[in-house]
C-alpha cells in the first residue's frame, strides 16, 4: 500500500523525537484466559494505552508454538492491516479495534486452538508492549456407556474379578471416570478393588476414556448396583453425568439347605402322592442336589422327589444334600415326614356271632391308626350305636341281621375303613302274621305264603286238614325262611304251615273258603233282567209321549207353565220331534222351548 504525502512528515517527527530523547509510554492489559465451547466464536480482547494515539500505533497478534516460538497471525499498521497467510487461522480470524480495545475474533474454534495468544502494541517511537491470553476450548463428551461382565462372578475367586467397563468418547479436556457401588465411590484398594483406565486421543484432538472395574465380590454384591460417573469441564463450570446402572451374577456357596413337603398341604395319609422340594441359599452353577430317604435308601439327583401311593413305610427322615462340584464341598438339610395310617377294621367276634334269644349280645370294633378315630355301628343303613362296643341286653329276632362297623378319622377327610358282623339269634321259629288266616276265593288254584324267623333257619312244611302233604318251594331269608305253595282246591279246606327247627315249631292255619261261581252267574243274570225292565219302562213312556224330544235349549221366558214345573227334554233316534213334558205331565209346544 502506498504511503500518503504526510508519511515523510511522520518519519521526520519520529527522528526529531528520537534526537530529543522523548519516548512515548505504551501499556497493554489482557485477561489470563478466555474460555469457549468448541464450534463457537472466541473473542480475545487486548486493552492498550499510548501517548501517541492510534495514528502511529501498530497492532500485531501471535500464537505460541509448541517449541515456544511465536507465529504471527495478524498485523495492523497505521496504513495497512491483514491476516498472515498460510496459518491455521488465516480464514477464521479478524480484528476489531474500537478506541483502545483491539479484539481478535476467531471463528469456529476447535480444540486445537487451545493455545496462548500474544497481543503486541508498537508506537512510532521504538517503545512497544505486549499481553498474553490463553484460549481454553471445551468439548462435552458423549453419554457414557457401561457393559457388565457376561459370565457370573464367584466369591471364591482369589484375584479381583472383572465387573464391567465404562467408556466415554470425544471430550475435551480429558473427562474423568469414577466407579460407584450402591452410590458409594470405589477407590483402588490392594487385593480388593482395581481400576484400570485407558486414554485415546482422536485425530480431532478430542479425548476418549475407558475404565475397567475389577473387584473381589461378596454374596451381598448379588443385589448391588454398579455405575460410572463422568466428570467433564465447560466454560466456567464442571459437569457430571451418570451411566445406566448394572448388576452382576454372583456365584456363592450355600450356608443353609431347606427341604420341605410341597404337597399335600397339611397331614399326609396312606395312598397320597408325596412331593418334596429342596432349595439352598447359595447360587452356584456347578452343583448337584440329591434328595434321599434314609429309611429306604432311595434317592434322586434333583431338587424334587415324588412318591405315589405312599404308605407308612415312606415316612421318616428325608435328607437333601448340595454338592459343589468344583471343590466337592457338601452341605445338607433334612425333614421328617409322618404318613398317617388307618388299618382295616377288626371286629370281635370275627365275621359272625350267634346268641340265644333273650341273651346279651356283645361285640367290639377297632382299627389301629396314627390319629384319633370315631367308630359307629349301622344296621340296614341306620345308626344303631356309637363307640367301639356293640351291646344288646336281650337279643330278639329283630336283633338278628348284618351289622356294619365304620371307623373314620375326623382330622383327615377320606380316611375311612369298615367291617361287617352277621348276628344270628337262636330260638324257636316265629311265623309272621296271625295264627289263623281266612282266605276266600272263587278260583280253583290258590297261592299261599308263609314266612318264619328263627335260627337255625326253620324248615317249613305244608299239610291240609285231610292229612295231605303239599310240595312247596322254600328259600332262606336274612332272619329265617320263606315258603310259597300253590295247589288246586275243589272245596273249602284248611291248610297248615308248620315251621320247625332244633328249638321248637310253630303252626299257622289258612282257612280257605271256596266260593261257587254259580252264585256269581246268578247275580249277573239278575242285573241283566233289571236292565231289561228299566229299558222296557223307558220305551213304554216314550210310546205314550211321556218322554220329550232332542231340543237341548229351553226358552223359559216364553213358557206359560207354572214356575214349579220341571221340564225334561227327551230325544228319539227315529224322530226329529222334540217333546217337552212338565212334571205334571202336560205337553209343551216346541215354540215354548
Amino acid at each position: 500500500m502506498a504511503l500518503p504525502d504526510t508519511a515523510p512528515l511522520l518519519v521526520g517527527l519520529l527522528l526529531i523525537f528520537h534526537a530529543l530523547g522523548a519516548w512515548a509510554i505504551v501499556e497493554v492489559n489482557m485477561e489470563d484466559k478466555v474460555e469457549v465451547m468448541a464450534g463457537d466464536t472466541a473473542q480475545i480482547t487486548c486493552m492498550f494505552t499510548t501517548d501517541e494515539g492510534l495514528g502511529g500505533t501498530t497492532i500485531q497478534w501471535f500464537y505460541v508454538l509448541p517449541n515456544k516460538k511465536r507465529q504471527r497471525i495478524y498485523n495492523k499498521e497505521p496504513m495497512h492491516e491483514a491476516a498472515e497467510q498460510n496459518t491455521p487461522f488465516t480464514d477464521r480470524i479478524s480484528l476489531n479495534v474500537t478506541g483502545t480495545a483491539a479484539v481478535l475474533v476467531i471463528r469456529d474454534v476447535g480444540v486445537k486452538d487451545n493455545l496462548e495468544f500474544i497481543c503486541v502494541i508498537k508506537t512510532i517511537t521504538p517503545e512497544e508492549a505486549e499481553g498474553r491470553t490463553k484460549l481454553q476450548v471445551f468439548k462435552s463428551p458423549t453419554f457414557p456407556t457401561i457393559e457388565a461382565v457376561e459370565r457370573g462372578v464367584s466369591v471364591n475367586e482369589e484375584d479381583p474379578s472383572k465387573i464391567g467397563s465404562c467408556s466415554v468418547k470425544n471430550g475435551y479436556p480429558k473427562p474423568n471416570i469414577t466407579w460407584y457401588r450402591n452410590n458409594m465411590p470405589l477407590r483402588i484398594t490392594p487385593d480388593e478393588v482395581d481400576l484400570k483406565s485407558s486414554i485415546t486421543i482422536e485425530s480431532s484432538g478430542l479425548y476418549s476414556v475407558q475404565s475397567e472395574l475389577r473387584m473381589k465380590v461378596k454374596k451381598e454384591d448379588k443385589d448391588a448396583k454398579f455405575y460410572c460417573e463422568v466428570l467433564y469441564f465447560v466454560p466456567g463450570a464442571t459437569k457430571m453425568t451418570e451411566s445406566q446402572h448394572i448388576n452382576i451374577t454372583v456365584y456363592y456357596p450355600p450356608t443353609e439347605v431347606n427341604i420341605w413337603v410341597e404337597s399335600p398341604k397339611g397331614k399326609i395319609k396312606e395312598g397320597d402322592t408325596l412331593e418334596l422340594r429342596c432349595e439352598n441359599n447359595g447360587n452356584y452353577p456347578s452343583s448337584i442336589t440329591t434328595i434321599k430317604h434314609q429309611n429306604s435308601g432311595s434317592s434322586v439327583e434333583n431338587n424334587k422327589m415324588v412318591r405315589t401311593n405312599v404308605t407308612r413305610l415312606d415316612g421318616g427322615v428325608y435328607e437333601c444334600t448340595f454338592t459343589e462340584t468344583d471343590n466337592f464341598e457338601e452341605i445338607s438339610g433334612s425333614t421328617k415326614v409322618l404318613v398317617n395310617y388307618l388299618e382295616s377294621a377288626v371286629i370281635t367276634p370275627k365275621d359272625s356271632i350267634t346268641v340265644m334269644e333273650e341273651e346279651e349280645l356283645k361285640a367290639s370294633c377297632n382299627a389301629l391308626s396314627s390319629l384319633q378315630t370315631d367308630i359307629t355301628w349301622f344296621k340296614n343303613e341306620k345308626l344303631v350305636s356309637k363307640g367301639n362296643s356293640l351291646s344288646v341286653k336281650s337279643a330278639t329276632f329283630e336283633t338278628a341281621g348284618m351289622y356294619k362297623c365304620v371307623v373314620t378319622v375326623p382330622e383327615m377327610e377320606g380316611m375311612k375303613t369298615s367291617g361287617t358282623l352277621q348276628v344270628n339269634v337262636k330260638g324257636s321259629p316265629q311265623i309272621l302274621g296271625p295264627g289263623v288266616q281266612e282266605v276266600e276265593t272263587y278260583e280253583t288254584t290258590v297261592n299261599l305264603n308263609c314266612s318264619a324267623r328263627g335260627f337255625p333257619a326253620p324248615t317249613i312244611m305244608w299239610t291240609t286238614s285231610d292229612g295231605k302233604n303239599l310240595n312247596a318251594l322254600q328259600t332262606e331269608t336274612e332272619d329265617g325262611a320263606q315258603s310259597v305253595v300253590t295247589f288246586k282246591i275243589t272245596s273249602s279246606v284248611k291248610v297248615f304251615c308248620n315251621a320247625s327247627n332244633d328249638f321248637g315249631s310253630k303252626v299257622v292255619e289258612f282257612n280257605i273258603k271256596a266260593k261257587s261261581k254259580g252264585f256269581v252267574i246268578a247275580i249277573i243274570i239278575i242285573a241283566i233282567l233289571l236292565l231289561a225292565i228299566l229299558g222296557s219302562v223307558l220305551y213304554f213312556l216314550y210310546k205314550k209321549g211321556r218322554i220329550c224330544g232332542r231340543s237341548g235349549k229351553q226358552d223359559f221366558s216364553k213358557r206359560k207353565s207354572s214356575k214349579d214345573n220341571i221340564v225334561v227334554e227327551m230325544k228319539s233316534d227315529n224322530t226329529e220331534e222334540a217333546i217337552l213334558l212338565g212334571v205334571n205331565g202336560e205337553k209343551q209346544q216346541p215354540n215354548d222351548q
